[in-house]
């Protein structure tokens, strides 16, 4: 599209005059007063990465691609003191790794975690935490028609549109290179310069890949919120296709992690997790793929989480969960379905429990009323669509416009809702935890008001409080 504004060139004789104009202010002007009409430059060049950086406070930042050296994280703003290992990451890890079962993809990854910094001697020292996972099956030739012509409903012809390249065009680069040294380089690299600017960006950048680094942070993101208020965070998968799972079939006050592990879709009853399974292989053989629906719920998450009004807690559940790949939907307590009801009919009447607290007889608000948490059980489910990548022939486009048929290659779930659980619980965490911080610096820093808030820790006789 043709620029609404038009500009002229200067002549040159204009441009004569105006270094004329420059250096008679200069000759004129006392060395305290003398004047510079050169354009004034930043002494630092800072450039910051675009989008791979979550949180104020608990800050993570992703890098790597599918098929590059490696993917990871950079842990930035936790808290010191903290116990942590890789093995504290590493289960949700295998959770979230490929090659799990036949609904999964085939790619056979590990996905063993490393810890570079930030730990020493199995606690956190309050530095940036380094968490790297090579890369150990990938297969760069499989995506080779993507340098070509772009997947139908993948991210490819949007990432061309925005960067102008995609990593596709770095594969030929990594053949010559060693893997290992290359992925040392990044990580060096991205040290440096405190991950505010990333090595590549592409398609790679666009797979459930790089959720890596999320679950990782995630993990310990957990690991704080259960140690400081015992909170709790589930998912599990609650629609894959056309098969629905009823709502009151689970009983969100007794779920455990063990009813969701106990089947390869991840759906805690046993009935329609066979359900799933069979929907699931239905359209695997047939090259073909189906979406669905993970619900997660957060018991025990501290009142007074969120801020109005840009920054309501439920907003920042959105946008963390919508920025997962594949995601297409998010609702939050009655969802949707709440605009059936009248106001008398949804809303959630108070009372005071037997420990005094002020609780709410039904819970359709979620766990969060204004954009703040208010103590109930926190619940929402994400919608995630088919996998695009399918065993199909498909009608597309090439980069040069013109017009193609196309069948992708490659290892692909045919659904990626039972993956992606463990992905949703990690972004719940991320927010839960750097809106944890936020309300303790700015809330409690002075004494709480008693009659009315919760102090989000203990207040100490001074003969329990350490010297």
């Amino acid at each position: 599209m043709a620029s609404s504004l038009s500009t002229k060139p200067f002549s040159a004789d204009a441009l004569s005059a105006f270094a004329s104009l420059n250096s008679d202010l200069g000759s004129l002007s006392p060395a305290y007063l003398r004047l510079s009409l050169r354009p004034r430059l930043p002494k630092r060049l800072h450039i910051q990465a675009a989008g791979s950086t979550y949180g104020n406070h608990f800050r993570v930042t992703t890098y790597g691609e599918s098929h590059g050296g490696g993917v990871g994280c950079v842990i930035d703003g936790c808290p010191p003191r903290l116990p942590l290992s890789e093995a504290d990451m590493q289960v949700d890890l295998d959770r979230r790794r490929p090659g799990q079962s036949r609904i999964t993809t085939p790619r056979k990854e590990t996905d063993t975690c490393k810890i570079f910094s930030g730990v020493s001697e199995g606690i956190t020292t309050g530095t940036p935490i380094h968490v790297s996972v090579p890369n150990t099956d990938q297969r760069g030739h499989d995506y080779s028609e993507m340098a070509v012509a772009y997947r139908p409903s993948h991210a490819d012809a949007t990432y061309d549109m925005k960067y102008g390249v995609r990593s596709v065009q770095v594969l030929s680069f990594f053949s010559v290179m060693s893997l290992t040294f290359l992925f040392n380089v990044i990580c060096i690299c991205i040290m440096l310069i405190h991950l505010h600017f990333l090595m590549f960006k592409g398609g790679g950048r666009s797979s459930a890949r790089e959720t890596i680094g999320r679950v990782a942070s995630g993990a310990v993101a957990k690991k704080i919120l259960k140690e400081f208020s015992g909170t709790e965070i589930l998912a599990y998968v609650s629609q894959v296709h056309k098969i629905v799972l009823p709502e009151d079939l689970i009983d969100h006050d007794t779920l455990t992690l063990d009813q969701i592990e106990s089947n390869i879709v991840r759906c805690p009853d046993p009935e329609y997790a066979e359900k799933m399974i069979s929907a699931i292989d239905a359209v695997r053989v047939r090259g073909d793929s189906v979406g669905g629906v993970v619900t997660c719920i957060v018991r025990n998450c501290p009142r007074g989480l969120g801020s109005p009004v840009f920054d309501k807690l439920e907003a920042e559940l959105a946008k963390a969960a919508m920025s997962l790949p594949a995601t297409k939907g998010f609702q939050f307590g009655s969802g949707f379905a709440g605009t059936f009801l009248t106001g008398s009919e949804h809303n959630d009447e108070f009372y005071i429990d037997e420990h005094g607290n002020t609780r709410t007889r039904t819970n359709r608000s979620g766990g969060i009323q204004g954009g703040i948490s208010n103590g109930e059980i926190i619940n929402m489910r994400i919608a995630f669509k088919p996998t695009s990548t399918i065993g199909k022939k498909q009608k597309t486009v090439t980069r040069d416009k013109k017009e193609t048929e196309f069948i992708a290659r490659g290892r692909h779930d045919p659904c990626v809702v039972p993956r992606a659980v463990p992905m949703v619980e990690a972004m719940v965490a991320l927010v839960l935890v750097d809106q944890l911080m936020a309300q303790y610096a700015q809330c409690n820093l002075f004494p709480v008001n008693s009659d009315l808030q919760e102090p989000l820790v203990p207040i100490l006789r001074p003969e329990e409080a350490l010297l």
